[in-house]
């Protein structure tokens, strides 16, 4: 492992470490945010490592997040499944449901593969509230769900291990050949395809790692809030908030959803006294918007150059 390597896995620890501490030193209402923003870094990176690593632009991972989220809500609170049981068997549902939509998409791309993500979502939103209303609950969805634990800080160390881990396991992922081959298929398809390699399967795996992220944060979420409804997760809030985290953290860096999850998250609950209602989401495109135009690559990469100015000076 090279010198860079241990020092961006030092960068890790140390956030780690400062997270963990956390607790002892803000408020119960600054946990209970941060656990919204644990919640869209898992979101943001199951995005980033099918969108941002190989271009395949998807406008519809709340169909991912959907299936994982009905799926544990029906088995655990309509047939009494334990959790242990029906998160698994959510996360699991979604790889498959996913592949059985998502995959014959793949074939295509731009704008193409957008449109068609985006309709799954919708066909997936209709489904809830018309299908068999009796199990999902149809237009008001499911509530009393059982939660994995309760209060503040048990929730923010929870979902903090979790996104910790999913992030530092996608990070490493990225930085071995087949994240540079993923890479390289947003770069140009064809040359990847000449040099040998077989891009649908490429392409493939990727999916089922996004599906899986997907799955397990859709899980999570659902058990953490007590509740799901058609609205909530097919909103296109939802799906808006997910993409401008992921852009303007810094796409195909998974370390940039995080920033960008973060980022935002905050800046929802400061712009809430200001503007209650649906406003502030006009506002923070406005500003997503313009970190987006004058930095391309996101906060990341301002923070990147920032590290390597600092390195320069010392030396």
């Amino acid at each position: 492992m090279d010198k860079t390597t241990l020092k961006l896995l030092g960068g890790w620890l140390l956030f780690g470490v400062i997270m963990c501490l956390l607790p002892l030193v803000v408020s119960t209402g600054t946990l209970r945010i941060l656990i919204f923003a644990h919640f869209l870094a898992i979101f943001a990176m199951s995005w980033d490592i099918l969108s941002g690593r190989t271009g395949y632009i998807s406008f519809g991972h709340p169909f991912l997040i959907g299936i994982a989220g009905y799926t544990t809500a029906i088995l655990s609170f309509r047939y009494g499944v334990p959790i242990y049981f029906s998160i698994p068997a959510a996360v699991a549902a979604t790889m498959v449901g996913g592949t059985l939509f998502f995959v014959p998409a793949l074939r295509i791309r731009g704008t193409y593969f957008a449109l068609v993500t985006l309709a799954f979502m919708e066909i997936l939103y209709q489904m809830t509230k018309v299908v068999a209303p009796k199990v999902t609950g149809g237009t008001r969805g499911i509530s009393g769900i059982e939660t994995i634990v309760t209060g503040a800080v048990p929730n923010y160390y929870l979902t903090f291990a979790a996104m910790f881990v999913i992030g530092l396991l996608l990070w490493l992922l990225v930085r071995t050949r087949i994240g540079i081959a993923l890479s390289a298929i947003q770069m140009d398809e064809e040359a990847v395809k000449s040099a040998g390699l077989n891009t649908t399967k490429l392409k493939l795996f990727a999916f089922m790692v996004s599906a899986a992220v997907a799955g397990i944060g859709g899980a999570f979420y659902v058990h953490y809030l007590g509740s799901i409804a058609p609205r909530g997760i097919f909103e296109i809030n939802f799906l808006f908030t997910i993409l401008i985290a992921a852009l303007i953290g810094g796409a195909g860096t998974i370390v940039g959803p995080i920033i960008g999850a973060y980022f935002l998250t905050m800046l929802l609950e400061f712009l809430r006294p200001v503007l209650p209602g649906m406003e502030r989401y006009f506002l923070y495109g406005i500003v997503a918007l313009v970190v987006y135009v004058y930095q391309p690559n996101g906060i990341h990469s301002l923070l990147a150059s920032a590290r390597r100015h600092l390195s320069v000076g010392k030396s």
